[in-house]
């Protein structure tokens, strides 16, 4: 494997580990408004918007340049719906109260994905068998 592809799979692992630390800081964020105070709501809505999209698509350019395969595009697309869900649920709430209640759900299923990414990289990376 050549230097470009271990520089873009290692940066790929990197933006893994970091995408997966902004999901659990989301949980962390939701907790303190809902156990602290609901002035907290403003630091989770703030938050997202910082790694929300930004990352999943950086992730893609890196996923170029490691020549990542197909399987880890069609995670980054479940992730990007997945946010896009998250967007949709937290805004239907007023509307159809029952689609707001999937948006801690919504929250599970990415960190688990974010997770997924992570331990495929890892298994990539470490795997020295892999091209």
């Amino acid at each position: 494997m050549d230097v470009r592809i271990r520089l873009g799979r290692s940066i790929y692992f990197v933006l893994a580990i970091i995408l997966s630390l902004c999901v659990t800081t989301q949980f962390f964020l939701a907790g303190m408004a809902i156990f602290m105070s609901p002035v907290n709501w403003l630091k989770h809505l703030s938050f997202v918007h910082i790694f929300g999209f930004n990352l999943p698509f950086l992730m893609i350019g890196f996923a170029v340049v490691g020549k990542m395969p197909l399987g880890a595009y069609l995670q980054l697309l479940g992730v990007l719906l997945t946010v896009f869900t998250l967007y949709f649920t937290a805004n239907i709430t007023n509307i159809v109260p029952w689609l707001g209640a999937m948006h801690p759900v919504m929250g599970i299923l990415l960190f688990a994905l974010s997770l997924s990414i992570v331990f495929q990289i890892w298994n990539s990376i470490t795997n020295k068998k892999q091209h």
